[in-house]
């Protein structure tokens, strides 16, 4: 691969991640360790990246990426989650459905499922369950946002007003103290609203979540019941959960 090209690909990749390791960009690019580090150098003096010891990261990593490129990257990560949280959740069950990207590939997983009662702020999830006439489907209401998510105090107002068996939980960052990360305050809350009516929360989460930064707390991950992921845990955060009654599930394909 062309130097620029590289440039440009790993641009591509610290502003989708927020950061990234020198070990997965010479995988990504397949060229050694070397190369990799003389381009991270000549990008950071010429301020396209901030570099870091054992990487990069974006030159302003406080802004959540854009919707269609999350959408597609890690789509193969995002499906093998999305299939195992499937299997989790029996026929007839009630469920809310949160914003994101991996929430809409379990939105997908579900469409062969019966009976579900779903409960969603986030549009694209409700569109393609509405392809299965066995699901019953309430949107909330709120602000709308350009990725098809709404939020606001209407939204909480809407979501506390329900119980339901499962809550699927998205998030944007998950640092290495347990502490779960997002970019917007009004979506914090009502994500912490969906925790607090669901029986219980499964965090989904593919690993690139591991390695981002983000502004607003909604918690520990310790709060939640499931964590489906696509890769290992780093090992400060399998130190963390050791003593948790957290279940960790790692899907691959």
């Amino acid at each position: 691969m062309k130097q620029a090209n590289r440039h440009k690909r790993i641009i591509d990749l610290v502003n989708l991640l927020g950061y990234v390791s020198t070990e997965e960009l010479v995988a990504q690019m397949n060229v050694s360790p070397q190369t990799i580090r003389r381009d991270l150098n000549e990008m950071a003096e010429n301020n396209l990246i901030r570099r870091h010891h054992g990487g990069a990261a974006a030159p302003s990593n406080t802004e959540n990426s854009d919707y269609t490129h999350r959408k597609q990257f890690f789509s193969q990560e995002k499906n093998a989650i999305a299939q195992q949280v499937a299997k989790l959740i029996p026929n007839g069950a009630s469920l809310f459905l949160d914003i994101g990207t991996t929430s809409e590939a379990v939105a997908l997983a579900l469409l062969s499922h019966k009976n579900l009662i779903v409960v969603t702020n986030n549009l694209n999830a409700a569109h393609i369950l509405m392809k299965n006439p066995d699901c019953q489907i309430t949107v909330a209401g709120g602000h709308l946002r350009s990725d098809g998510g709404l939020i606001g105090e209407e939204t909480v107002r809407f979501i506390n007003q329900f119980r339901l068996d499962f809550g699927i939980l998205g998030i944007s960052a998950v640092d290495l103290d347990g502490s779960m990360l997002d970019y917007d305050y009004h979506e914090v809350q009502v994500k912490r609203a969906l925790m607090e009516c669901s029986r219980q929360v499964l965090l989904v989460t593919d690993h690139s979540k591991f390695s981002r930064n983000a502004i607003v707390r909604l918690g520990n991950v310790k709060e939640v019941n499931y964590l489906f992921t696509d890769t290992d845990l780093p090992l400060e955060l399998q130190t963390h959960l050791s003593q948790s009654d957290v279940i960790v599930k790692i899907c691959n394909e």
